[in-house]
């Protein structure tokens, strides 16, 4: 050996003895024994771009073949055969793949699914196969076990046609459940077939008829007495399996807790995932847009398991989005809006290119407290596990004990044909080069797999380098078992064209200093021996508790430990265990000592349980009252493409209605609504009856796009004239229609006290600026009420800053005039931004109301009112320096200490803009090439090359994207290549920087702004449940009366960009208030607020009765209308009160504030409602006049 050779491994053998302890240590195979390789070598004939699945993989399967108590392992090949390892322990593995008759008789191998099918205490083998064009070499294979030889090793015969199981599709995996509740075990059989002719990612008709090839089966598991083992019956059909899919996942789960098992398929290409939801009677239907209001797009993998501990499944799912701006720019497909309509057009459910963590919201509420199906809000950029490449298996479980699920995924991919450069060389030569000219041209994705620790806070860390999971590999299917029996998971991953990886866990190395856990082993009653389909519970410490569902078809192709592991961290005893088996039973062990493999038998189990839930969710704060009051009235909007005009907009500015106002507009004493109209469609006017339902006509009769060419945004309910009701103020927005044009003026309509409205045409200003919210407020304090009009956007001119306004009210006599008054008392406004939101508001307690302004690429602003004349104190409030995507802003006195707090919306964490003071989000904008269009450059911080490379400044979309706007982007990036490697600085030159409007945000977290005094704020994050969307139209009250002010709040925005995709994570959401300006979130089936599509508007009313309603908007959706249940009184105001004060029965008091419109796009109807915690109160109007109320 020379010298070099050496000192080379000198320096290994010191970096080795230096280097830091990590959870896993990969095993070598010398040790192991184990040298699988899925080995495949392409030809002229047989390769990626003829065959695109060629590269999907192999499976793993765990169980204890000769019932040792140690888990063997089974690997699937695809050219090679597969191979059975037994584990002779401390890690060392034997090859008995031939003596055990198990190589897989030369078919191509995909999935492994370990079962006892025949019932014996025998763990058998089914094996999906694929690929290959005949089908007799394509019959999937079951290896039953027929017990020991005299050498001790466990011997199989392939019996797939006598059980019914020799399968022909192209299939990828099986999982084993019982579908129809009889106690046996039948099979789904997950199929991938891209048949000759079929373009999978092209848009057409949903096959749901079963006659697409790519359709996946239902096997029903019949006895067959003369047999003596079962015989599967196709039953896909009857059934109702009939849906295509190019399935990649399968997992078997009961998703609604009914006691039936459910199916979840993920599909690649633009097939819809498959959620069948089992009918009770032999069928399913596929529900999937029902539970899910977006998936993955290439859904690889997937596995259903609770990642938070409240004993709900959540749902996650794998695909192809990369970490690194390199890889994204290179294998990402540009922004595409066909996509997004083809996707309606066609009944497809909405897809995005990354992994999506599906958080199980819990039941839905329903019309008049119904319960109804599961909600999942997917929260993948939130908990930062959205990016990890070309993924393909999710491993989610403990694996460092300390009670919370980890994930673990595997990726890679051999050849890139997804790599644009390949493409486009592909394009060019197609005619020209050979096929192995053209394979050699694409790029291998060869890269280290992830691992994430769980932060127990639904976040979770990249922890990949810590735990040692550094090599880069092809990595398909992989599971997780306990190995060595020491109480941690090791894991084993099936490689490409690489020997297979076995990590073994370290965690228990020491076993003085580590954590707790307890391994459940389920011991069924024939003719379900492994206890399949269990569930068991976990209660300890003080109400924690973990849940598992017992299916080992899990992930991708693999089949893990039919074992359940549960961390446990510090808890050396858990209070009770109780596992629940399919039969109906239940048995409950207590005090159960920790750090055991505890076996539960079904023959022990005597009590009776079931999953009945109520129908009704009775103690829940607010009734979905909708029907019942026979609201029918829906926000209808044309689909305008805002990113036709502005292709790299982050956002449309098009789609935010409909805003909602409040107030008795017809005399009668009832509140009354108005609902702005979108462009082309009228405001509603909802009337209120004596019997508390509402009537409901047009403010524009016979609207059309020619008769209403504007967007009604901002509503305001105000006694323009002083004659004693309510006039309607109406700011037009959008960006419909081009800047400056009469689309934009705004609209003031006169009530003539009956409610019947006359436009005014010569009272406003001409304001033709693109605008949203609308704040009435007596700002100077002569008695009328004066206007501020937000300015929005410059249509076609993203970002370019806009002026906000304040129009004095001069009206005199009964002679209707507003004066813009801004140069001259408020000149910071000009050019202020783009406001999204406003509040009058006293922040300093002086008497005089102030303005606080919400905007995107903006500080919130804040205008000290100095007797009349606005004084930007924003540089001293000590949060000037937080920018973000302000959305709304609502005052409530949160932690009751006399001053004015209150909460704003922000774009919230779960986006693929992320922002900090040292990494914020930018956008730079002009006229960069000189060609009539205003071009908008969004930016954000990314790793370079790989998820290791330093963080730098790239733009936000992709190459395709930017030429789109900017043409010159093709000369100056030749290559995608080219661009995946160029900073920001180097798609603009100097010149064309200057004069640019330069933006940032570093800041996205809907915040608490604690009023501190003295013009000072402390902002606070609200609860991780407030970042998951974005927060629109708000409502503060004590509505759990407690004493204590909560918020409701309604969100969303499905505007975005396409490749980021919606933002549908809210379904509404309660903050309850602890007085201390803390809040506590409460489920869908604690509150009753239920919103779950693109909410907007959010205004409370009174009814006939006197109870409190809320009235929520959705763009393109139904206004919803919810009751509160808990009793009360309201109080009527009077148009000049400012605000009271609330004396409480525990001696703190309260101020609330009566605003002429609160948060976005909302104006409430003006009253107090007050409950029994309030004792005194005590109103002052703006002039301090007070009065006190009994």
């Amino acid at each position: 050996m020379n010298t070099s050779r050496l000192s080379f491994l000198a320096l290994i053998v010191l970096f080795s003895c230096t280097e830091k302890k990590t959870l896993f240590r990969q095993l070598p195979s010398s040790n192991t024994n184990i040298h699988f390789s899925n080995t495949i070598k392409e030809t002229d004939s047989f390769n990626v771009l003829d065959v695109s699945n060629i590269y999907n993989g192999g499976g793993v399967g765990f169980g204890d073949f000769n019932n040792d108590g140690l888990q063997d392992i089974y690997f699937t090949g695809n050219l090679v055969p597969n191979k059975l390892y037994l584990n002779k322990g401390h890690l060392k593995f034997e090859d008995i793949t031939e003596a055990a008759g198990v190589s897989g008789e030369g078919t191509w191998g995909r999935g492994v699914a370990v079962v006892d099918i025949n019932n014996d205490g025998l763990q058998d083998i089914y094996v999906s196969t694929s690929i290959l064009s005949d089908p007799e070499k394509r019959r999937n294979l079951l290896y039953i076990n027929q017990g020991l030889d005299k050498s001790g090793i466990p011997r199989f015969k392939e019996m797939a046609k006598e059980y019914g199981l020799d399968d022909t599709t192209h299939s990828t995996q099986a999982a084993f459940f019982d579908y129809d509740n009889d106690g046996d075990l039948d099979v789904f059989i997950l199929v991938n077939e891209i048949a000759a002719g079929y373009i999978p990612s092209r848009f057409g008709p949903i096959h749901k008829d079963g006659s697409s090839p790519s359709t996946s089966r239902l096997y029903r598991n019949d006895w067959n007495d003369s047999l003596k083992h079962p015989v599967f019956t196709n039953v896909s059909k009857e059934a109702g399996i009939l849906t295509e899919g190019y399935g990649h996942g399968v997992t078997i789960a009961d998703i609604n807790r009914d006691g039936w098992k459910d199916i979840y398929v993920t599909n690649d290409y633009i097939s819809n995932n498959i959620l069948y939801i089992n009918n009770h009677d032999g069928t399913f239907t596929d529900e999937l847009s029902t539970y899910f209001k977006h998936t993955s797009a290439n859904s690889m993998g997937n596995d259903i398991n609770d990642v938070n501990n409240d004993g709900l499944m959540d749902v996650i799912e794998l695909d192809m989005n990369p970490e690194d701006n390199y890889r994204k720019k290179m294998m990402l497909n540009s922004n595409s809006y066909q996509t997004y309509q083809n996707s309606d057009y066609f009944g497809y459910e909405y897809q995005y290119v990354r992994n999506t963590l599906q958080i199980n919201q819990g039941p839905r509420v329903k019309g008049n407290d119904s319960i109804g199906d599961p909600i999942f809000s997917d929260i993948g950029f939130f908990s930062g596990i959205a990016e990890t490449d070309w993924s393909w298996t999710p491993m989610v479980v403990d694996f460092d004990n300390d009670g919370y699920r980890d994930i673990i995924v595997t990726n890679g991919f051999p050849k890139d044909v997804t790599d644009h450069d390949f493409i486009a060389f592909r394009t060019r030569t197609s005619q020209v080069a050979s096929k192995q000219q053209m394979l050699s041209q694409i790029p291998e994705v060869k890269i280290p797999n992830y691992a994430f620790r769980n932060n127990g806070d639904l976040h979770f860390t990249n922890v990949s380098k810590d735990w040692g999971i550094v090599a880069p590999s092809f990595s398909n299917g992989a599971a997780y078992a306990d190995l060595d029996n020491d109480g941690d998971l090791d894991y084993v991953v099936n490689n490409i064209n690489d020997e297979a990886s076995v990590f073994e866990n370290t965690l228990n190395d020491d076993k003085s200093n580590s954590p707790h856990y307890l391994q459940v082993q389920f011991a069924g009653n024939t003719p379900n021996l492994g206890g399949i389909g269990a569930w068991v519970e976990l209660h300890y410490g003080n109400g924690k508790k973990q849940v598992y569902e017992n299916s080992p078809y899990r992930g991708y192709l693999s089949s893990i430990q039919n074992i359940a592991h549960f961390g446990l961290d510090t808890v050396a005893i858990v209070d009770s265990v109780v596992v629940k088996w399919p039969d109906g039973k239940m048995q409950v062990l207590h005090h159960v000592k920790t750090n055991q493999l505890l076996v539960v038998k079904q023959s022990n189990a005597r009590d009776n349980y079931g999953w009945d839930r109520p129908q009704f969710a009775s103690n829940t704060l607010f009734k979905d009252i909708t029907d019942s009051l026979g609201v029918k009235t829906r926000y209808d909007e044309y689909d305008f493409i805002d990113f036709n005009i502005q292709k790299l907009l982050p956002h449309k500015l098009s789609e935010y209605g409909p805003g909602l106002a409040a107030g008795d507009i017809n005399g009668d004493g009832l509140d009354d609504i108005i609902m702005g109209g979108s462009y082309g469609y009228s405001a509603k006017i909802l009337s209120q009856q004596p019997d508390g339902r509402f009537n409901v006509s047009d403010l524009t009769n016979g609207a059309t796009m020619q008769t209403k060419a504007w967007e009604d945004l901002g509503i305001l309910l105000f006694d323009a004239d002083n004659d004693g009701d309510l006039d309607i103020y109406t700011t037009s927005g959008g960006f419909e229609s081009a800047a400056n044009t009469f689309h934009y003026r705004d609209k003031l309509w006169i009530n003539d006290g009956k409610g019947k409205f006359a436009m005014d045409t010569t009272s406003l200003p001409g304001n033709l600026s693109s605008k949203t919210c609308v704040r009435g407020v007596d700002y100077d304090h002569d008695g009328d009420i004066d206007i501020f009009v937000a300015g929005r956007v410059e249509p076609w001119a993203y970002p370019k800053p806009v002026s906000s306004a304040i129009y004095r009210n001069d009206s005199r006599n009964g002679q209707i005039k507003f004066t813009d008054v801004t140069k001259t008392v408020a000149p910071d406004l000009i050019n202020l931004g783009l406001a999204c939101d406003a509040l009058w508001t006293d922040f300093d307690n002086d008497g005089w109301e102030d303005l606080i302004i919400a905007g995107e690429w903006m500080p919130l602003t804040f205008l000290k009112n100095d007797k009349g004349v606005f004084k930007n104190v924003t540089s001293g409030t000590g949060i000037q320096s937080e920018k973000g995507w302000w959305s709304s802003i609502v005052a409530g006195d949160f932690d009751n200490d006399g001053d004015m707090d209150y909460i704003v919306g922000n774009l919230g964490h779960n986006s693929f803009y992320r922002a900090t003071d040292e990494e914020p989000v930018r956008i730079y904008a002009k006229d960069f090439d000189n060609n009539g269009n205003y071009d908008a450059l969004p930016s954000l911080y990314l790793p370079n090359i790989n998820r290791n490379g330093t963080r730098r400044e790239f733009p936000a979309q992709l190459r395709d994207d930017e030429i789109r706007q900017m043409i010159e982007m093709r000369r100056k990036f030749k290559t995608y290549r080219e661009y995946a490697t160029a900073t920001f600085n180097k798609l603009l030159s100097q010149d064309q920087l200057k004069d640019a409007v330069k933006l940032d945000a570093n800041y996205f977290t809907s915040s608490l702004l604690r009023n501190m005094g003295n013009g000072k704020f402390e902002m606070e994050p609200l609860p991780i449940e407030a970042q998951l969307s974005c927060i629109y139209g708000m409502v503060v009250g004590d509505f759990d009366g407690d004493g204590n002010l909560d918020v409701v709040i309604n969100g969303n925005d499905y505007g975005t960009e396409v490749s980021v995709g919606r933002y549908d994570a809210f379904n509404g959401l309660f903050l309850k208030g602890d007085g201390k300006g803390k809040f506590k979130p409460l489920s869908i089936l604690e509150s009753g607020i239920f919103i779950p599509g693109n909410g907007k508007g959010l205004v409370s009313i009174r009814n006939p009765e006197g109870k409190c309603l809320l009235f929520a908007g959705q763009n393109r959706g139904p206004l919803k209308v919810f009751q509160l249940k808990n009793s009360g009184r309201n109080i009527p105001l009077q148009a000049a009160d400012q605000y009271a004060i609330l004396k409480l029965k525990d001696g703190r008091g309260r101020k609330e504030e009566f605003n002429f419109g609160s948060s976005f796009l909302s104006q409430s109807s003006r009253f107090l409602w007050v409950n029994d915690q309030v004792t005194g109160i005590e109103i002052m109007n703006n002039k301090g006049v007070t009065r006190n109320i009994p």
